[in-house]
């Protein structure tokens, strides 16, 4: 069974830090794509942070640039996301994707094949 497994979310306050973890089974993602998303409460999931298939190349929405960081250990097959400065619009479900497509990189929800159940962020003021 493939599965993509969050964990690292948690109750924090504002200016915190937290690192979030993907974990894959069943297949290797090392060379795929992947990224993440959120859902707050009431609206739609959005798009986070991207990594290319290499890792070379990375993407993210605007209002995380120079707070969040995604990162990839192939060998662990396991995605990160480094979040710092955390502010209290960053509360929701994240959740890690995997594009098994052979896209170099993708930012939309629907490239995405595989997700994780999302683990939940919350960012007290």
């Amino acid at each position: 069974q493939v599965q993509l497994i969050e964990s690292g979310g948690g109750l924090v306050q504002a200016g915190a830090s937290l690192r979030l973890s993907c974990v894959g089974s069943g297949r290797s993602f090392r060379r795929d794509a992947m990224g993440w998303f959120r859902q707050a409460p009431g609206k739609r999931r959005e798009f986070v942070a991207a990594i290319a298939r290499s890792g070379g190349t990375t993407m993210y929405v605007d209002s995380v640039k120079g707070r969040f960081t995604i990162s990839r250990d192939m060998v662990k097959n396991t995605l990160y996301l480094e979040m710092n400065n955390l502010k209290p619009e960053d509360t929701a479900v994240y959740y890690c994707a995997a594009e098994t497509l052979g896209r170099q990189i993708a930012v939309e929800e629907d490239q995405y094949g595989y997700w994780g159940q999302g683990t939940q962020v919350t960012v007290s003021s």
